[in-house]
């Protein structure tokens, strides 16, 4: 019906209506998945799929094709949000630690997926060089939303953190050099050590301009800005500098994440964050649906010629497989080189499973980069992988917290109180008030998230020239 309707129309409304159906049916979707308490991620996928071209095919393939530039600037908001994370006294905390332990999770990994997708499942050289780099990768969004859920804290998800983070970093790098080999693979050139340190320079290049973009964002974003200048500033510069990448054809995700790293370090403001936040849940949205609507479901049950003899969905559940278990051993070994806690080290691989934003924003470059069956053969693995990691990765993740003793449903375990007093044992009613009481005083005055939604909305409703009481700051 929809088609029908695109066809009798123009360009720009035809962008505006597709753009408008991807955001409702995704928000739509989110509903029912919320039932089967599942991740936002794996709703709008499911949508994307369901109005793709093998199902309501509601889409117009000119507006997929026309919002290639959708993976960058998501991309860019995911990296530039875990810059946040990079903190120099956390790092200095657990830096060495978080950086062995991260090698060791990552990088075994990625040799596991290499070995079965290579050595056991004879698939071509450059498919699996490019998805074992994948299997690097880990989500974080979902992974922080399990952790503010649950408001668990401690060394475990001190830990936690950063090896999420860092397992991006090394992913893009690994991805990166990837890339470079299976291009040079698949068109012949002969693998020497320039087509391995070529990337890694590029990613050196890239770590320096993203830093050089942080400290201009930090120099023009003064406290006296208003809200709304904030966030235009921000979103300018990050867009600003995606078109750099976009322009050289590299990925933003490295650069984008040293920027968010450089501001945080510098200026100390995670209310700009917050804001950011605020700001890109439509372009997530409308990434992931795109992907769900990119999503090839004749490929999923049929081998790829171009990669092997066998079917893409054999090769989606063993990536699935293999990987969980190279993402657990490796943080076992890793935290076990390093002596960690035994809780944090039989538990921690549970909660690297999740993969969805950051891997799918991979693929999809990986696929405009390989083209042909070889990128269809990729972007259709790891959109379906993702889509069960989805859906058992947040409760891992909770899982894996709840176990380690990050966090508790027991009022008696979330604060500790005196049982005595004067030598006699109180009453359990009043133990009961004494633990509200404390757990009152501990909570934060104020959610700082809904604090800076509220007075970027306040600035833009009544610019403070128009209210009483307070002299008008610099724009």
């Amino acid at each position: 019906m929809l088609n029908g309707l695109y066809s009798q129309l123009g360009p720009s409304a035809t962008t505006i209506i597709a753009v408008s159906v991807m955001l409702l049916l995704g928000f739509l979707m989110t509903r029912l998945t919320s039932l089967l308490r599942l991740p936002n991620v794996t709703a709008y996928i499911v949508a994307g799929i369901l109005i793709g071209p093998f199902c309501l095919d509601l889409i117009p393939d000119s507006i997929v094709k026309g919002t290639d530039f959708l993976p960058d600037i998501a991309l860019a908001f995911i990296a530039f949000s875990t810059g946040e994370f990079f903190k120099l006294d956390a790092l200095r905390k657990n830096g060495v630690k978080v950086v062995v332990i991260t090698l060791f999770e990552s990088l075994l990994a990625s040799a596991a997926i290499f070995v079965l997708t290579f050595a056991v499942l004879r698939l071509s050289l450059s498919f699996s060089v490019v998805l074992s780099a994948l299997a690097a990768a880990t989500a974080p969004a979902s992974t922080l939303m399990t952790i503010r859920q649950t408001k668990a804290k401690g060394d475990f998800v001190e830990t936690l953190l950063q090896v999420v983070a860092l397992d991006d970093i090394i992913g893009l790098v690994a991805f990166s050099a990837a890339i470079s080999l299976a291009v040079a693979s698949s068109s012949g050139e002969a693998l020497n050590a320039l087509s391995i340190l070529k990337p890694l320079g590029i990613n050196a290049g890239v770590l320096l301009v993203g830093a050089l973009f942080g400290l201009i964002m930090k120099l023009i974003i003064s406290k006296s800005r208003s809200s709304d200048n904030r966030l235009i500033i921000s979103i300018s510069l990050l867009f600003a500098f995606c078109g750099i990448c976009a322009m050289l054809d590299i990925s933003p995700l490295l650069g984008c994440m040293s920027m968010g790293t450089v501001y945080i370090n510098l200026s100390g403001d995670d209310k700009l964050f917050k804001q950011l936040n605020y700001f890109s849940p439509p372009i997530l949205l409308l990434f992931f649906v795109r992907s769900g609507v990119s999503f090839d479901l004749n490929a999923l049950i049929k081998p790829s010629g171009a990669v092997g003899s066998v079917p893409l969905i054999v090769i989606g559940i063993l990536y699935f497989i293999v990987r969980i278990a190279g993402k657990y051993a490796g943080a076992f070994l890793g935290c076990l080189s390093v002596g960690k806690p035994r809780k944090t080290r039989d538990f921690l691989g549970m909660a690297l499973i999740p993969q969805a934003g950051v891997a799918i924003g991979l693929a999809s470059l990986g696929a405009r980069t390989l083209g042909g069956e070889t990128g269809n053969a990729l972007n259709t693995i790891i959109l379906a992988s993702s889509v069960l990691y989805e859906l058992i990765g947040p409760a891992s993740a909770k899982l894996a917290l709840y176990l380690s003793g990050s966090y508790s449903n027991k009022i008696e375990e979330i604060t500790q109180v005196e049982e005595t007093e004067g030598g006699e044992k109180k009453s359990d009613v009043q133990i009961l008030i004494e633990r509200i009481k404390k757990i009152q005083s501990e909570l934060p005055p104020e959610n700082p998230a809904e604090s800076a939604f509220t007075e970027a909305a306040e600035n833009y409703l009544f610019p403070k020239e128009r209210r009483p009481g307070i002299k008008r700051n610099k724009r």
